[in-house]
């Protein structure tokens, strides 16, 4: 059968075993990280509270979250606390015959010694519907006290009646903190390696973001590493130790030093510049070295209006797409995410009309060119607002063929200025021909050749002139420039 039964509660921990579980948690104080689930008056600390004050057993549990977060950890706490059996079932290898005959051995042991079970069932949503049909005269009757673990939603993957028999607790994935001291425990403690290695900070870094938030991972890649170094003689486990061990190489990368600055703003460039290529390699640099996902994400949605525009105004909703997934799915699916959008937004055509038109408004305020607003313009809606002359010879444009009032909207400070000058690519060029025949519509003059960002470029070198028009360019020219823009968050 695939069920392994410990009648004290608690899995053995011979020295044989990995050092992952040599280092397990004994109690809750020991439990490192999803301290949401462990505060005074929480659905958790309340049923073992409960056990211990002879009140009523613990409810089902379903413990949902990724990998390596402690899942099978707080299930056998649970029986620990609890004083109950422990008994644990893989999904994955486990069949309803399997389910039964656990079930009958917990209805036994409780009629006859009142030794309640807790039965611990990892991967759950791998199980069919028939075999979590086989759970519910269980879970209903109080003959097993479930603890189910999945890293897929619940609500889709497992079935109703044995959802609203049980209380859904979330893990979240470990802190760096939570993983460092974690790490630094195993190394010190005489269940783990019991101070035969020291790990240097480089390792100790290495390791933090190779486990991705994974306790699970982190334990085993130390200790691969520290029997890496043993094995070589020495009891300094440094970073070549660790990269030799888990065969991946430590990206030169500090989230707090140069390298982050210096990365992401390869990673913009690269984007502005339309190269796919560099532009993924230089996401995965920052992925593979543990970079907030989030921070990729809003330099993303900030390169959509900065150097995209009204190029493809789709951009910007891929890049707010892609931030909104990332929010909700996390890493490590959320890297599909991001190429996604970094793949959509390197492959756009590229304008910065919006970025050139935003700072002249913004450099004429600051100059002071920030005149009253014109009478006719200003708020109508309050008692003697006619009297000072507000509102009046105000024209509604819905009134007019077309919508558009020729009438004096800005200040006499800044009339006649011109802000946006739109680019001829993509789909930026719509929005010059517009602009040209809304400034006739409104009484001034269209934008005259030389005011154009856009050159006839006819020295393009063909190849280029081509692949501008491929990009949805109307020629191969580059817009024009803003000053060197800090490339940080």
């Amino acid at each position: 059968m695939s069920a392994s039964l410990f009648d004290d509660g608690v899995a053995p921990t011979r020295a044989s075993a990995p050092l992952a579980v040599r280092m397990r948690p004994r109690n809750l104080d020991e439990l490192v990280g999803q301290q949401h689930l462990l505060r005074a008056g929480s659905p958790l600390r309340r049923l073992i509270s409960a056990a211990d004050d002879g009140g009523p057993g613990p409810t089902s549990l379903i413990l949902w979250g990724p990998p390596g977060t402690g899942k099978t950890t707080l299930a056998s706490l649970v029986s620990t606390s609890t004083g109950r059996r422990f008994v644990e079932l893989s999904a994955v290898t486990a069949g309803v015959k399997d389910v039964r005959e656990v079930i009958e051995r917990a209805r036994d042991s409780l009629g006859m010694h009142g030794t309640g079970t807790v039965l611990f069932v990892d991967e759950v949503h791998r199980f069919s519907k028939t075999q979590q049909d086989a759970l519910l005269p269980a879970v209903e009757n109080g003959w097993v006290t479930l603890v189910a673990a999945t890293t897929e939603n619940p609500s889709f993957s497992v079935i109703s009646p044995l959802l609203s028999r049980s209380i859904v607790l979330t893990l979240s994935s470990l802190a760096d903190d939570d993983i460092l001291d974690l790490l630094r425990r195993a190394v010190a403690d005489p269940r783990g390696l019991d101070a035969t290695v020291e790990l240097s900070a480089e390792a100790e870094q290495h390791l933090l973001r190779i486990a991705g938030g994974d306790a699970r991972r982190a334990l085993t890649s130390l200790e691969a590493a520290a029997g890496a170094a043993l094995d070589s003689g020495t009891h300094q486990v440094d970073l070549t130790a660790v990269e030799r061990a888990v065969d991946r190489a430590a990206p030169r990368y500090d989230r707090d030093g140069d390298q982050h600055y210096d990365v992401i703003s390869a990673f913009i460039k690269s984007m502005r510049g339309s190269d796919v290529d560099a532009s993924l390699h230089y996401l995965s640099r920052m992925l593979e070295a543990g970079e907030d996902p989030r921070f990729i994400a809003r330099r993303l949605v900030i390169l959509a209006s900065e150097d995209i525009g009204l190029a493809d105004p789709s951009a910007l909703q891929t890049a707010i797409a892609a931030a909104s997934a990332i929010a909700l799915i996390g890493l490590p699916e959320g890297r599909l995410t991001l190429a996604q959008a970094t793949i959509a937004l390197a492959l756009a055509p590229k304008s910065n009309a919006v970025t050139l038109a935003i700072g002249a408004a913004e450099a004429d305020v600051r100059r002071g060119l920030i005149g009253p607003v014109p009478a006719h313009l200003r708020d109508s809606h309050y008692a003697r607002a006619k009297d000072h002359g507000h509102g009046i010879g105000y024209v509604y444009p819905h009134d007019l063929p077309g919508a558009v009032a020729p009438q004096q909207y800005a200040p006499d400070q800044a009339e006649g200025r011109r802000y946006y000058v739109p680019t001829r690519y993509g789909a930026e060029a719509r929005y010059a021909d517009v602009l040209d025949r809304l400034r006739v519509a409104l009484g001034r003059e269209p934008a005259p050749a030389t005011d154009s960002a856009v050159s006839d470029n006819v020295d393009a070198p063909p190849e280029v002139a081509q692949v501008g028009s491929e990009l949805g360019r109307d020629d191969a020219a580059a817009p024009a420039r803003t000053s060197d823009e800090t490339e940080v968050d």
